[in-house]
Formats: C-alpha cells, structure tokens, sequence
C-alpha cells in the first residue's frame, strides 16, 4: 500500500472511559487517507482491548505496546513507527472536529514553510472550566501567527499537545521528544522554534480538549511551575533577541515571587542592569547591588532589552502597552516571560 500523507500518533493509558468516542471522532474525519498509529502504555483496563476492537475494521489503525514506559517513549516509539511525511498528535480523551485534518493538512499543503501546525482549542466539559483555564484559552487561541508566537513563546505553551500536526523529519532530527523534568510538548515547542523552524496554528476552533481533575497537566510534577520556569530560562538564555543586548537588559518586577521565578535564569549568568517596578516601596532600593528604578528610567538611548517576568496575564498586557507608547517593539526591544 502507499504511504499515507498523514499518520495520526495517539499514546493511550488506561484511557478506556473516552477512548471510543475519540476513535469514533478520528474515523469521522472528512479527510481520510491517513494512518493511526496507537502506542498502549502499559494499560491496566480495557485500552488495550478496545483499540484491537477498531483495528479489526479499519486497515488505517495500527496497535503498538510501548517499548518502554510512559508517554516520553510511547511518543517516541510511536514517531519511529509512523510512515508519513506529516504526524499529527492525538490523545484518547480528546475529539477531534471532523475537518480538523482536512483544515490542517491544506493549510500546510499551501504553506509548505510551515513545520508545526496548531490549531485553536475548547476546553470541556464546561462545568469543570475554572477561570483561569478560561483565561488560559482566550490567550493560547488568541496566538496565531508565526510572529506571535515568537513573541510569546516564552508566556507558555503556545500548542494544545494533540492540536498539532508537525513534519516528521525535523522532529526526528532534533531528537524527537526528551525525557526529564518538564513538560514534553513544550519542550519540544521551544527546541523547533531555536532550529528556526516556522511555527503556526490556524484559527478554526478543530479540537475538544477534554479538562479533568486527573489530567497529567495538573498531577505530574513535570509540570509545575518550578519545571516550567526552568524549562524558559533554559531556553531563553540562548535566545538570540536576548543575547545581542544581554550587558543592557532590565527586569520589569521587582518582587519577592517575580525574583524567585527568574532566579533559573539569572543562575544563567544574566545580570540585569535594573530593576523595573511601579511600587514606591521599591523603587530606590536595590537587588544585590542592582538598582530598582520606576518605569520612566525605560527613556534611556539605547534602549535596554526587558523582560516582562510580572506573571499576571492582564499585567503583562498592560506592561507591554506602556512599553510600546516608550517605543518599545515587542520581539526586538522586550519579551514577556510567563
């Protein structure tokens, strides 16, 4: 048989309870020359069961148990295991829109530069969404193009996991996905990005992306906030836009949480030459010998490149409102970190 243009990578554990429903939302896809490739990890419930039971009447589907243990090397044995040219990530409590495929695969026929393709998101069901994940939401489905996310890369992850459809070759280049003390997909987010790979989602809302109390993103400590402020200081240390100016850079926030948070960097080696903060009780003093000055010191030519470390979603807005009436450029002159 011909290889598919499209392979669908779906890990699954113990994930009986919706796994018929997102295969019944996979096999309604208008778009259907494609291969699934289905890692069980180890599942102790009927998972295992269920899949075979699709299997026996779909020639796309192909059951994998994972080599090894956990989602890191059931994705990674699962990108081994895909033919095509383009994969697109799945979980099993997760519905796919029936054009998602459709949607995604000819915007990136269209736009053959395009590495990483996401698309916008609901979350559900809506009587668990508190408003924080509201809020999350409304930023992650406001972020569409490649200049937007590269301007925000570093607030948070940019991509739904299985929103995404991504060239198989570059992935695998760059390592496919590691293991360690973070999160996965936002790591692997951050490493295409560095590659200067081009990064885009589409704003059609194709994925149902199902929130519960059990999610790994709430209960695996790879995911916390300590895993994720050391993952962006990693990276942004090494980002070029902070690198050309790294002797002239400032800090907006000056506060005990702000400090602690970019701690991983500054253990980097940056040494900001201020402090930014808008609190009189601040202002003057200063941070191992790091002056905190207000605002109004940003008048200064040339312009010091600054970090937006204040972690409010609506701070960090008005921040860089105030910014840009400084003539400050988002991207070039400042970047917000979440």
């Amino acid at each position: 048989m011909a290889t598919p243009p499209l392979s669908i990578l779906l890990p699954c554990r113990n994930a009986a309870s919706t796994l018929a429903e997102c295969l019944d939302s996979i096999q309604a896809q208008t778009f259907a020359d494609f291969e699934l490739v289905a890692l069980d990890d180890h599942s102790t419930d009927t998972t295992a069961e269920l899949l075979h039971h699709y299997a026996a009447t779909d020639s796309r589907m192909r059951i994998l148990r994972n080599p090894g243990t956990g989602l890191v090397d059931a994705l990674n044995a699962g990108l081994e295991a895909t033919q095509s040219k383009y994969v697109a990530r799945m979980d099993g409590d997760d519905l796919m829109h029936p054009q998602r495929l459709q949607r995604q695969y000819r915007h990136l026929q269209s736009n053959p530069g395009v590495h990483l393709l996401g698309c916008c998101a609901r979350l559900f069901p809506l009587e668990q969404i508190g408003e924080g994940y509201r809020e999350y939401m409304r930023w992650q489905n406001g972020c569409l193009s490649e200049a937007q996310i590269a301007n925000e890369i570093y607030v948070e992850s940019r991509f739904a996991h299985p929103s995404v459809i991504f060239e198989r070759t570059p992935v695998l280049r760059l390592g496919g996905y590691r293991k360690g003390p973070f999160p996965e997909d936002y790591d692997l987010w951050l490493r295409l990005f560095q590659a200067g790979l081009r990064l885009e989602k589409i704003p059609d809302q194709l994925l149902e992306w199902r929130e519960s109390g059990d999610r790994t993103s709430r209960v695996d400590p790879r995911y916390s906030r300590e895993a994720f402020d050391r993952l962006r200081a990693r990276y942004l240390a090494r980002d070029s836009r902070l690198l050309a100016r790294w002797e002239n850079s400032a800090i907006w926030g000056a506060g005990r949480k702000t400090r602690q948070r970019c701690r991983h960097l500054l253990e980097r080696g940056l040494r900001p030459v201020a402090w930014i903060d808008i609190d009189p009780r601040k202002i003057g003093n200063s941070i191992d010998g790091v002056p905190v000055v207000p605002p109004e010191w940003l008048r200064q030519r040339p312009k010091p490149f600054v970090l937006i470390y204040v972690a409010n979603h609506g701070a960090r807005e008005l921040i860089g409102r105030e910014l840009e009436q400084l003539g400050y450029a988002k991207g070039s002159d400042y970047l917000a970190v979440g």
